[in-house]
């Protein structure tokens, strides 16, 4: 009997949630990142991540020892900048650019924490029209100061992960029902 993650099975396509955050994240941002792994492993969801170090490392780390299939979608062409835990790997050797394959694979997008390359993730899923959720990080005012609606701020990784599901669900009209 094969052990490791599940493979998805296509006649059923699962979720696909991208958790971005920055490669040097804090020890809470990285806990928070764990947690949202294991939840969406547990919620039969395909986790995104850039696959390398920080946040990226924190979710495949969590989402793996729940079971998860995670998929690292890289920036470069480097195994050796690969975190453990990825179910898969995409090599794009696209640098930054890899951020707008990142967030037109996913349904929703778990943003924990905040950094340059997490900023742009961000804005390409809201341009995108996607469901964006943030974890701490970014907020995002406009010239006058006043706050753009961006995303919906959650408190910890568990509401993160149920307003994501619920999102790409309303979102993908329950395709999995």
């Amino acid at each position: 009997m094969p052990t490791g993650p599940s493979v998805p099975d296509p006649s059923r396509p699962a979720p696909q949630i991208a958790v971005c955050g920055p490669r040097d994240c804090t020890e809470p941002e990285a806990a928070a990142a764990r947690e949202a792994g294991r939840l969406l492993a547990r919620a039969g969801a395909v986790t995104l991540c850039g696959g390398g170090s920080g946040v990226t490392a924190a979710v495949a780390e969590g989402a793996s020892g729940a079971g998860g299939f995670v998929v690292g979608i890289r920036p470069d062409t480097d195994r050796a900048a690969v975190c453990a835990g990825l179910s898969a790997v995409v090599y794009t050797n696209m640098g930054e650019a890899r951020n707008a394959i990142l967030v037109a694979s996913a349904d929703a997008v778990i943003v924990i924490g905040g950094s340059w390359g997490t900023l742009s993730e961000l804005a390409l899923a809201r341009h995108r029209d996607l469901p964006v959720i943030t974890l701490g990080g970014w907020s995002i005012v406009d010239a006058d100061g006043a706050p753009v609606a961006t995303a919906h701020a959650a408190r910890t990784a568990a509401e993160a992960v149920e307003f994501a599901l619920a999102a790409s669900a309303a979102r993908l009209g329950n395709r999995n029902q």
